[in-house]
């Protein structure tokens, strides 16, 4: 088991946004979480990269308790987060987003890994000493999932990487996440996208309101009635 998640609730104030969450992810597995905005996805996410304290429940990473960790020291254990809406840093080109990525590495020697992403995402290359804020929102998403794997993430957070982008920027960007999930890196995709994010995924949680409604293997809940008629109008 990689991460567990254990009976998690959460408040904005006093206002709830998560209700007993439970979920798992395994080695090599990219799990997905759908549900409407509000539902609590992002919520989530921040709950396991530390950067909202939980009110009740445990998270566990590797078998060892991580829910009193600070976000930094989630970071050095693995647990790395590709935010939504990118969170580049615009004045920087995006080769220096990159190293910005490999700050918390002891290795600081990432010329290789650089290439790596480069062939992953050759537009980049081309922009390399291009200011980050002057990208399209599709090289934007390019750049934000590079400087998170040049940390060498144990677990990929992904905070809606579709958003914003022309369907066919929807596609190659899908197109990389399935290929980084069939490499082996474990990954946990929080996509509104859900008949995208369920296509790829090994398994999906669905929220809603703050509550997990309907979890499985990610190809049955492709053919669920619920699924259907909420995203397909079916």
């Amino acid at each position: 088991m990689l991460l567990k998640v254990e009976n998690l609730t959460a408040y904005y104030e006093n206002i709830r946004a998560l209700e007993n969450i439970s979920i798992e992810i395994n080695k090599g597995e990219l799990v997905a979480i759908i549900g409407p905005n509000g539902a609590g996805k992002t919520t989530l996410l921040k709950c396991i990269s530390g950067l909202l304290k939980p009110k009740t429940g445990k998270i566990f990473f590797e078998n060892t308790e991580i829910t009193h960790l600070s976000p930094w020291e989630r970071v050095k254990l693995g647990i790395i987060t590709v935010p939504e809406g990118r969170r580049l840093f615009p004045y920087l080109t995006v080769l220096e987003n990159l190293y910005v990525g490999a700050y918390m590495r002891k290795n600081k020697d990432v010329s290789n890994d650089i290439n790596e992403i480069f062939k992953l995402f050759p537009i980049l290359k081309e922009r390399s000493n291009q200011l980050a804020g002057t990208l399209s929102g599709g090289e934007g998403q390019m750049l934000a999932i590079g400087r998170g794997l040049i940390s060498k993430p144990k677990l990929l957070l992904m905070d809606e990487p579709s958003m914003g982008l022309m369907p066919r920027l929807v596609d190659e960007i899908f197109d990389v996440i399935d290929k980084l999930r069939k490499s082996g890196l474990s990954i946990l995709l929080v996509e509104q996208n859900a008949m995208k994010a369920l296509s790829i995924a090994n398994r999906a949680y669905m929220l809603e309101t703050g509550r997990i409604v309907l979890y499985g293997n990610a190809k049955e809940l492709l053919n669920n009635p619920l699924i259907k008629k909420l995203y397909l109008g079916k």
